[in-house]
């Protein structure tokens, strides 16, 4: 059976929407260490912005890129994308570990930044970037993909606040992810001190969600768990993790994140959310949806008047990647509050650090 995707290059692909006029917002990518960062210039061009510059360090990766977008300028450096007014946001998907500085050094530079998740490794990168972002002005926004690129997460938060379940009680979320090749990962994926660990990687997402739904804005962790039970060859890394939250909103947290999705799965990862209220539930099944034999974006919301399935998949659009340039150039934080995306990093980094270690 041919290998399926692994995730590393997901790049969703929406409709143009643009919400800025030609020329008007100018953004840059850099950093190119993992896919991701296809997905997050596609959403910042269909909303209107363009690319003017790509860096990296590895010339393999810049003809990659050049490929997907023929006609971007190559800088020599990073100093040159930053000495360039014209450039109002850098978009980055960088080595985890390297994140943090390299937003420092963009806030500094009078330019907005939009990194992959996970946009921390550790806490003291964090407390960095909250006094850069403050000093500075700038923002330091987090590509948190399994909700700003997933068209039934955007709908589901319609619902949610729009009240379709009452108020919510718990969210229920599972990230499981496929490592595929090992040779086809690079050499940080499995180093601790680079990627910073399966909560505050991937369980970024999950985390981001909690708190979007739920509209809590802090929540203590009470259990969390890591292990490694199937890479020996890769001590360091973390192939399963788990956590338990509890929201300033009185909403519980529940989220497991793996990497165990089996090569048959036509996707990389069976991604499933449940969000409960007083009214009612919602189900999202992101990704791939086995019941029906059919492609993500399926959202199921059960209440008192029935029960409905909707697919949303090229309906809803990618509303964030609009919401996103306008907040940059008008400042308005819209789309994603400074202290939101700020918060989210922060409990996925006390997860982790929180996290026992289940020996297999």
């Amino acid at each position: 059976m041919p290998q399926k995707s692994d995730g590393m290059n997901y790049a969703p692909q929406g409709k143009p929407r643009p919400v800025v006029k030609p020329g008007e917002f100018v953004f840059a990518a850099a950093y190119l260490e993992h896919g991701h960062i296809y997905g997050q210039c596609n959403g910042l061009i269909e909303a209107g912005a363009v690319l003017k510059w790509v860096y990296d360090a590895d010339p393999k990766k810049v003809a990659a890129f050049l490929e997907k977008y023929p006609g971007t300028q190559v800088a020599r450096s990073y100093d040159e994308i930053l000495a360039d007014p014209a450039v109002q946001l850098v978009a980055a998907a960088a080595i985890p570990n390297e994140r943090g500085a390299i937003g420092c050094r963009t806030m500094q530079a009078g330019k907005d930044y939009f990194t992959d998740k996970t946009p921390f490794t550790t806490l003291d990168q964090l407390a960095n970037a909250r006094g850069v972002a403050a000093a500075t002005g700038r923002k330091y926004m987090v590509y948190y993909s399994e909700r700003l690129h997933v068209e039934c997460a955007m709908h589901a938060g319609d619902l949610v606040h729009g009240g379709a379940i009452g108020k919510v009680i718990q969210v229920l979320g599972l990230g499981p992810h496929r490592i595929g090749p090992k040779a086809n990962r690079p050499a940080w994926f499995y180093n601790r001190a680079q990627f910073g660990g399966i909560l505050c990687d991937i369980g970024s997402h999950q985390i981001e969600q909690f708190l979007y739904f739920t509209g809590s804005t802090d929540a203590t962790v009470s259990n969390a768990a890591i292990g490694n039970f199937a890479n020996a060859d890769t001590p360091e890394f973390e192939d399963f993790g788990e956590a338990s939250l509890l929201g300033n909103s009185g909403a519980s947290h529940y989220f497991r994140v793996d990497w165990f999705t089996p090569p048959g799965l036509s996707t990389w990862g069976d991604g499933r959310l449940i969000i409960l209220g007083t009214k009612g539930y919602i189900e999202l099944r992101k990704y791939v949806d086995v019941a029906r034999d059919k492609a993500g974006d399926n959202l199921y919301l059960v209440d008192d008047k029935g029960e409905q399935h909707i697919n949303v998949a090229g309906k809803v659009g990618f509303r964030f990647f609009g919401e996103f340039v306008l907040d940059c150039l008008n400042r308005t934080e819209t789309a994603m509050s400074q202290a939101h995306a700020f918060k989210a990093a922060e409990l996925c980094l006390k997860a982790q650090a929180a996290a026992r270690r289940i020996t297999p």
